[in-house]
């Protein structure tokens, strides 16, 4: 497996020269930190090395007002947001961006200051707002899960994997949309009544002064997952044919581990060092039967997940939005050192070591 020397050789290959030329990315790069597996503690042998960072918007964009959003670089795994939309994310509570204000000290390659900001007011950025975003990544994980397992199974169990899909989804409608009583929706299994079907799901719908537009939308959701069902996009097939399931399953679990440290302990461990030979197991198959297919213990862990989500939902001290007086004076003043032509490239040495971190980046070899 890369060390984390190994990943700094790395960037100063032809291969990351796109970070040195790219006009939007060089000097203007004030944070750059490790992504995937290896932020996660995750990774195997052969693992993707993936890159994630922040550049900072030029003052003629800030003008302007067309700065860019990020720079995606597929071959090399690479996401740089620019600093304004990262805010933004950050502020939504974005799973893909959180994490990169919670990685090990060692796997920041490069922070400037206002990378340093960012990463010294993190705190600011954390509200109930995790609740949706990371339950609505960890629904999204459990539904392509539900749907490649279904995929190899029997007409009843794909039934029964359609509904368990239905039923995350539900899980987040109260936050969404009107409220309803808990029963007020019910879907189930039964005897099927359609051709072909041994077993059906079926629908008991109890609502008064209802909302129409609401309950379209709600509607349309379940509609679009049970569409879902009947196709194999490539990128699914894929994941089938090579095995990636594991993956899945152990990313789903990672998530609700993470939502939950936001939620209780308030904070932002993307590094998973406690739980790394737990997921790794999982990763590794321990939770898989002898098709291939979750086991129904695994299924059980994941409900006892949502419960544990759910506790922290109430019990969190966490503020319903973030702090956004905070993060609206890290984002002017920030972008007011740039309009006035301030330098980004005062470092900070966070590895605690002598190296200039910037020449990780822009070595001249």
């Amino acid at each position: 497996m890369a060390t984390i020397q190994e990943i700094k050789d790395k960037l100063k290959t032809d291969e990351y020269n796109f970070i040195r030329n790219n006009p939007h990315l060089g000097n203007n790069i004030t944070l750059l930190t490790l992504g995937g597996s290896h932020a996660y503690g995750t990774n195997i042998e052969g693992s993707d090395i993936d890159i994630r960072g922040c550049a900072l918007n030029t003052k003629e964009e800030l003008l302007l007002g067309n700065w860019f959003e990020n720079v995606v670089e597929t071959k090399t795994d690479t996401t740089i947001y620019s600093f304004n939309k990262l805010i933004n994310l950050l502020t939504m509570a974005n799973p893909n961006t959180i994490e990169i204000l919670g990685c090990k000290p060692e796997h920041y390659f490069y922070v400037g200051e206002a990378g340093k900001l960012l990463l010294d007011n993190s705190h600011i950025f954390l509200s109930k707002r995790v609740i949706q975003s990371f339950g609505g990544y960890a629904t999204a994980q459990l539904r392509r899960l539900d749907n490649k397992s279904a995929r190899v199974t029997g007409q009843a169990e794909r039934e029964q994997h359609i509904l368990n899909s239905i039923n995350n989804a539900k899980y987040v409608f109260p936050e969404r949309y009107f409220e309803y009583p808990e029963d007020a929706i019910s879907l189930y299994l039964d005897d099927a009544i359609q051709e072909n079907f041994d077993k059906e799901i079926f629908m008991d719908i109890t609502l008064k002064h209802y909302p129409l537009r609401d309950y379209v939308n709600m509607w349309s959701e379940l509609n679009n997952i049970v569409k879902e069902y009947g196709k194999i996009g490539k990128r699914n097939n894929y994941a089938i044919l090579h095995d990636k399931i594991e993956e899945h399953m152990m990313h789903l679990v990672r998530l609700y581990l993470m939502a939950n440290d936001i939620l209780i302990k308030e904070k932002i461990i993307t590094y998973r060092e406690k739980d790394r030979d737990f997921l790794l197991s999982i990763r590794n198959g321990a939770f898989l039967d002898e098709n291939n297919q979750p086991t129904s213990d695994f299924f059980e862990m994941v409900n006892d997940y949502e419960m544990q989500l759910k506790y922290a939902a109430k019990n969190t001290s966490l503020p319903d939005v973030p702090d956004m007086k905070a993060i609206n004076e890290i984002k002017m003043a920030v972008n007011e050192q740039i309009i006035k032509g301030l330098d980004n490239n005062r470092e900070y040495d966070i590895i605690n070591n002598k190296d200039n971190i910037m020449s990780i980046i822009f070595d001249e070899r």
